[in-house]
């Protein structure tokens, strides 16, 4: 089996993902949503795994890791000790591999890479990136951690996922809303 996988991200108007190491909101019901889609399976048999860079994984607070639920699969191109059952894999294609085969083929359901944003721009340019969900909020904010997916070049088309609310939310008087795109056509 080789693994597809889905994007998620939170990114404001300005393309920012990132200030000082955390996000550059608070978006309590955003960061419920990213749980739900991360953590729940369709087959209760199964789990999921999310894939990050190093500094996702450093910026993460050491009580909330690893993410529990999940498979942690921590990408970084030198080597890292991790607690708690968190995978270090050398590159996206390590961890694209490893999840592919025994023991974690047989009970993964879905990957998600969940950043920062090198990951996320070499996971949108691989064929096995299945979909995008993300969360565009609404305002512009100040970032220091930006990416630029280039959801525009045809590759990508807008869909629906019942799992996803259509609605516009508010929170904190910040507006977003949640999209989702899916690949149509593989890189030539």
């Amino acid at each position: 089996m080789v693994l597809k996988f889905n994007l998620i991200l939170a990114i404001s108007e300005n393309n920012g993902i990132g200030y000082k190491g955390s996000l550059p909101w608070n978006l309590r019901k955003e960061l419920s949503y990213f749980s739900r889609m991360t953590k729940e399976t369709n087959d209760p048999n199964k789990k999921n795994a999310v894939v990050m860079g190093r500094l996702t994984w450093e910026s993460m607070p050491d009580n909330r890791k690893p993410l529990p639920g999940r498979y942690n699969i921590v990408l970084s191109s030198k080597k890292m000790e991790l607690k708690d059952g968190a995978i270090h894999c050398f590159s996206l294609e390590d961890a694209i591999k490893i999840l592919s085969s025994k023991p974690y083929a047989d009970d993964l359901e879905t990957a998600w890479i969940i950043g920062g944003a090198k990951v996320y721009e070499k996971a949108v340019e691989n064929d096995y990136c299945h979909r995008i969900y993300l969360t565009k909020v609404l305002r512009e904010f100040p970032c220091d951690v930006f990416v630029n997916l280039k959801l525009n070049n045809g590759v990508f088309k807008e869909v629906d996922d019942p799992k996803v609310p259509k609605e516009l939310q508010e929170e904190n008087g910040i507006q977003y809303k949640f999209l989702v795109y899916e690949r149509m056509i593989k890189n030539e």
